[in-house]
């Protein structure tokens, strides 16, 4: 029996994105497959019992931190965590959130959703970059395995740290299996974006094509606010189509799923991502998919989706035409996504990552 401990520190609930989804339907996966060994979830006072599977041998261990400011939850993380470590008497640590404490009693594995600090500097506040690059550059040269989430995030890790590949573990992303079980019998003339409003997601681009667009059809986007609403509302009003694009701000899952149920189509626009998990819930759920022509969504969706070029407003434009016009075309993308999406499953995710948990015990 192993004592696995998970540092969930960095969990802001509804404020950290696909990385939350990642952390709870993991744990849930775990807990359903795994009822041999110990597990010491170490939470913020932001995250509550909720996140915590309804098993023996799961142990919730609440620190008296804020994740919300950042400082004190790394400091807590790098000081305090290690000690944890110790007390507990873990044979492994798992940090499904990019970062670890440097001096960790135990071996770390550590899992990398992308590398944004350097492949998009750019888009980091000037005060947060040196401590992403620190603490990330820290956590990858001190794991005994690293978890990337995709072939092109293994890529940039040897890209950028040259750290042996044996270290490397790719293990994909699942999909809620309640996905598959909607019926998308009353679809309504919208097309969804599930993003966090972050420059990287390609925001404005999709708006300003949109607003080319003279067919009779929504554009709702759903998801955080995050850096770059307050230009996204100011395009949105400059461009003339506030009546026409719905920004819902953060949604529960089922309010999601709901749209999903409803959506006409979907679109993805990001210029970068580590997997492009709302491409395959979409896919789940059985809606056509139009997304950027990018490695990690290539590898997610293979024949499945619509791609463009997403530096491209008029291929951008062209996309959203295609993706409401074309019924064969949305038909075809609807059936293939579906099949293509059952090949990813929270199950699969669990068991590989217990598999590298182990070894490093």
């Amino acid at each position: 029996m192993a004592r696995i401990g998970v540092n969930a520190l960095y969990l802001i609930p509804g404020g950290v994105g696909g990385t939350e989804i990642y952390l709870r339907e993991l744990l849930a996966a775990l807990a359903s497959i795994d009822s041999e060994n110990e597990y010491f979830v170490f939470t913020n006072l932001e995250t509550g019992q909720d996140l915590m599977p309804k098993r023996a041998n799961f142990q919730w261990k609440p620190q008296a931190v804020h994740a919300k400011f950042r400082p004190a939850r790394i400091a807590w993380e790098q000081t305090i965590l290690p000690l944890e470590a110790s007390r507990f008497k873990l044979d492994v640590l798992f940090n499904p959130g990019f970062t670890s404490p440097i001096f960790a009693p135990c071996p770390c594995v550590t899992v990398f959703h992308d590398l944004q600090h350097k492949r998009h500097p750019e888009y980091f506040r000037w005060f947060d970059l040196p401590f992403w690059r620190f603490f990330l550059w820290a956590s990858v040269h001190r794991a005994a395995r690293i978890i990337a989430v995709s072939e092109s995030t293994r890529a940039e890790l040897l890209r950028f740290y040259r750290v042996p590949e044996a270290r490397i573990r790719v293990i994909h992303h699942g999909v809620d299996p309640a996905l598959f079980e909607l019926r998308r019998e009353r679809l309504e003339p919208f097309v969804l974006c599930v993003s966090t409003l972050h420059p990287h997601k390609n925001i404005e681009r999709l708006i300003r094509a949109y607003a080319r667009e003279k067919r009779d059809y929504r554009l709702v986007l759903a998801g955080m606010r995050g850096f770059h609403a307050e230009a996204i509302d100011r395009l949105i009003d400059e461009r003339g189509v506030r009546d026409r694009v719905e920004l819902t701000g953060w949604i529960s899952r089922p309010e999601l799923y709901a749209l999903y149920d409803r959506a006409l189509a979907c679109i993805y626009p990001s210029t970068f991502e580590g997997f492009g998990m709302p491409v395959l819930e979409a896919m789940a759920a059985s809606v056509p998919v139009a997304c950027s022509e990018i490695p990690p969504l290539r590898e997610v969706a293979a024949d499945a989706a619509l791609y463009f070029d997403p530096l491209d407003e008029d291929a951008l434009t062209t996309a959203l035409e295609r993706i409401v016009s074309d019924e064969p075309l949305r038909a075809r993308l609807s059936a293939n996504g579906r099949e293509r999406a059952r090949g990813f499953t929270w199950e699969r995710t669990a068991r590989q990552t217990l598999d590298v948990l182990l070894e490093c015990r």
